[in-house]
């Protein structure tokens, strides 16, 4: 059954369109993502959520005709509404038969390797990567030769004020599915019943990366793993930056 033209989509688009206005966003760099084939777009975790990621996705789907393949947090599986809003939007939480059909198609998949750890911070942690040592993403843009495109850029981290480190918080209180337990204020009050600040979010995004390809990294092979990994997320830092040195502008 075809997404185009279901709840989830028609509501994704709607919402992330509105916001694209609020938040006066812009995006320097698309045409490395207008290139045919497909990428694995490797972005920062803004607060709480990727709302710049989610901008992203709605100004592809206007140029390319589909929305990028997001891989998300696991507990989408979990939840027959939450499995039910994935399936519309056709993300994905792990490898399989559905990304490896993307790919196939030329589509891109957008992963935050720094997830809910690197989104759900307190204000004393702004603007820095954070992905400890996954390094999957690295293992899916090898096995399915995907060139790496680094994105980042400015407001993100300012669209909700975080009062404290979600995923701590969220581990010690046992929360269901390792989700985080994060405390943040907004336009009008607490997240998440809050509107974000009506902050500027401009978009960055890098060369691409494509040393991988060549076949001389295997996936088994970690330390060769980390220095790619270190250097991806090199790039995402350098674009962060670039992008705050800039006040987003290019």
């Amino acid at each position: 059954m075809s997404r185009e033209g279901s709840i989830p989509r028609t509501a994704w688009l709607a919402t992330f369109g509105l916001l694209r206005r609020y938040h006066r966003y812009q995006v320097l760099g698309l045409e490395t993502l207008l290139e045919p084939g497909a990428r694995l777009i490797v972005a920062y975790h803004g607060r709480p959520l990727a709302l710049d990621q989610c901008m992203l996705t709605t100004v592809l789907h206007e140029r390319l005709g589909y929305l990028p393949h997001g891989i998300i947090h696991e507990a989408f599986d979990r939840h027959p509404a939450l499995r039910w809003l994935k399936e519309g939007l056709g993300f994905v939480t792990r490898d399989g038969p559905e990304l490896a059909a993307a790919v196939a198609r030329g589509e891109h998949i957008l992963v935050q390797p720094g997830g809910t750890r690197e989104g759900c911070r307190s204000f004393r942690h702004r603007y820095r990567v954070e992905w400890g040592e996954r390094l999957g993403y690295l293992r899916l843009a090898i096995r399915y030769r995907l060139p790496i495109v680094p994105v980042a850029g400015h407001g993100m981290d300012d669209a909700f004020i975080g009062l404290n480190d979600g995923y701590q918080l969220g581990r010690r209180l046992g929360a269901p599915w390792g989700l985080p337990v994060w405390l943040g204020l907004g336009a009008t009050g607490p997240w998440p019943l809050s509107l974000p600040l009506p902050v500027r979010m401009t978009q960055w995004v890098g060369q691409p990366i494509h040393r991988h390809l060549d076949g001389r990294i295997d996936p088994d092979d970690r330390p060769a793993l980390m220095e790619l990994h270190r250097e991806v997320g090199g790039a995402v830092q350098s674009l962060l930056d670039r992008a705050r040195a800039s006040g987003g502008d290019a």
